[in-house]
């Protein structure tokens, strides 16, 4: 299992997978296009799909610059591995090939190349599933924060500590951000809006209003292009800061605390990357959002005090009670429903650690099943409703308006 350096990264919006992937390919492709007099760039099956709404193309193009940059669209054409393919492409002035290189963009960031391998990685963790992990904490009386300094060593802290400083600055900025979104869907900025009508409510309306309005912070920083940080993806961004930071507002909690649960959260999500996906192309939103919601319904259960077992059940809870979740972005954009989604799934993970909080840990269906269970979904997932626009809720808003659809004048 790879290091919590690789799931958590700080980088622009608004997609990991299709913007973010996709820029350091393009770097790293960049010194092989030494002699040569243009790129091309083809870009495959969800990334093309959806790519313009991603920005994909401004995201893969400006690396190049002042070299043209030619961007091939192939949405109805899938590359052997992943849904997420590229191929970057150098050329000569009589369109000979110098350098070509395949590249797969896998969530959050991730790259593997033509054969399927890891770009420049390595693994960290002997670990592969939860159980191995409970296993040697309980031999050892550990927590799982500590079985990430065990593996990453002391620097971790310091990177974790980088991490929710940019989680923070993410919330800060999108809670003073106001007007409207990119992109043709006009949509609006509303977590400045949600958090100063918060402040005037009491209550459990109160607080759900607060940590509704942090997440959405997070998301529309990512919609709108600015700095966020995977967890896991860009799509997901604005699930588990909003909890830390909601929890920390409400405890007084100290970052060392916050901190520590962001290595728990870390390896959560690590687990599900590893066995399954946390790519929207490949198994859908489930894989996105209920992933983020299984990394912070764990971290909310330790920050409340609970057992390595309770940690587990509610991270399994996150990921289960989101199977099933379709990844359709209207108009390809990361915007509708993707944010309200994130506003939704901090709520739903404080949930989650609240009702494990009040078992003993012992339940019946596995964290290590749940996500075996979420890729299977996502395999027999049409490709219709795995990041390509064309499928659920985008389906809607590309009928919307033609005659005979009965889907004129519906609400948004």
């Amino acid at each position: 299992m790879k290091s919590l350096r690789e799931l958590y990264r700080i980088g622009l919006g608004p997609s990991s997978s299709h913007t973010m992937g996709p820029r350091f390919a393009a770097l790293a492709f960049k010194p092989l296009t030494a002699g040569a007099s243009r790129v091309r760039i083809t870009l495959y099956g969800s990334r093309a799909a959806t790519g313009r709404g991603h920005l994909t193309d401004v995201a893969v193009g400006e690396p190049f610059a002042p070299l043209p940059v030619e961007i091939l669209w192939r949405p109805q054409e899938n590359l052997p591995r992943h849904p997420n393919g590229l191929r970057l492409e150098a050329l000569a002035e009589d369109h000979t090939v110098l350098a070509e290189r395949v590249v797969y963009s896998v969530g959050g960031g991730a790259l593997l190349d033509e054969n399927g391998e890891s770009v420049g990685v390595s693994d960290v963790y002997p670990y592969v599933s939860m159980q191995e992990v409970l296993t040697h904490c309980e031999a050892g009386n550990l927590q799982f924060w500590e079985v990430v300094g065990q593996h990453e060593g002391a620097t971790v802290w310091t990177f974790l500590s980088g991490i929710w400083q940019a989680m923070r600055r993410a919330i800060e900025r999108g809670l003073e951000a106001e007007g409207r979104l990119p992109g043709t869907l006009n949509v609006a900025r509303k977590a400045s809006s949600y958090n100063i009508r918060g402040q005037a409510l009491s209550g459990h309306f109160g607080q759900t209003a607060r940590l509704f309005s942090y997440a959405l912070a997070v998301s529309e920083e990512n919609a709108g292009g600015g700095e966020i940080v995977t967890a896991p993806t860009c799509g997901a961004c604005g699930v588990l800061p909003a909890v830390l930071f909601f929890l920390q507002q409400q405890a007084n909690l100290s970052d060392d605390k916050i901190v520590r649960a962001l290595a728990t959260a870390g390896l959560i999500g690590n687990l599900v990357k590893r066995n399954a996906s946390i790519s929207g192309a490949e198994v859908g939103c489930q894989g996105e959002v209920g992933t983020a919601c299984a990394m912070a319904a764990g971290a909310a259960a330790q920050l409340l005090g609970g057992s390595i077992r309770q940690i587990e059940y509610a991270a399994e809870m996150g990921l289960e009670h989101h199977l099933g979740l379709t990844c359709d972005p209207i108009g390809g954009y990361v915007q509708i429903p993707c944010i309200e989604r994130n506003a939704i799934a901090a709520v739903r993970a404080v949930d989650c650690a609240a009702y494990a909080l009040l078992s003993d840990g012992q339940h019946i269906i596995s964290f290590d099943e749940v996500v075996r269970t979420m890729y299977e979904t996502g395999r027999d997932m049409h490709s219709d409703y795995r990041e390509t626009a064309v499928g659920g809720l985008a389906k809607i808003h590309l009928m919307r308006g033609k005659p005979g659809t009965g889907f004129h004048g519906m609400g948004s």
